[in-house]
């Protein structure tokens, strides 16, 4: 077992974790934030992304101890203390960018760290950034829109 602290919506939490255990399971099982969906095991979805220092990796090919000293946000730590959605998750609700749900948190945090790092200048710009977060329900017109709109009440288009 090897002790790792990581910072995970912006509160400090110290863990034992087997030097093999991947992120996406320290969050769900160590702490309980089951917003951090599984849902392939390869990478190949995106359900399990969440921010490591601002960018959207998939927590599913991160090992835990990778990310010790790290700032993880997920969808729980999203949203402003008083409640308030943030700008892509207000844009998800007023889109109709979510059906299942099941790809939802990964795809938003996603959104976050395209629009922090200029990849939401135009519908095929993000889509190309979104290869890699599968909906399964076909949501994508939608979740294209709903970005597009966060980007601008964001200030970044």
């Amino acid at each position: 077992m090897r002790s790792v602290t990581i910072t995970v919506n912006g509160t400090p939490s110290t863990f034992d974790v087997e030097p093999r255990d991947l992120l996406a399971f320290a969050l769900r099982d160590g702490l309980g934030l089951t917003g951090t969906n599984i849902g392939c095991d390869t990478s190949s979805c995106g359900a399990c992304t969440v921010l490591l220092d601002g960018v959207s990796v998939k927590s599913c090919t991160v090992l835990a101890v990778q990310a010790d000293g790290a700032e993880v946000t997920t969808i729980e730590g999203l949203a402003g203390a008083d409640g308030a959605l943030h700008p892509v998750q207000q844009a998800f609700h007023d889109h109709h960018a979510l059906q299942c749900g099941y790809c939802t948190p990964g795809m938003v945090l996603a959104a976050v760290s395209l629009i922090e790092h200029g990849g939401a200048g135009s519908r095929d710009e993000i889509r190309e950034n979104l290869e890699g977060n599968l909906c399964r329900c076909t949501g994508y017109h939608n979740i294209v829109a709903a970005i597009q709109d966060a980007a601008t009440t964001m200030g970044r288009i």
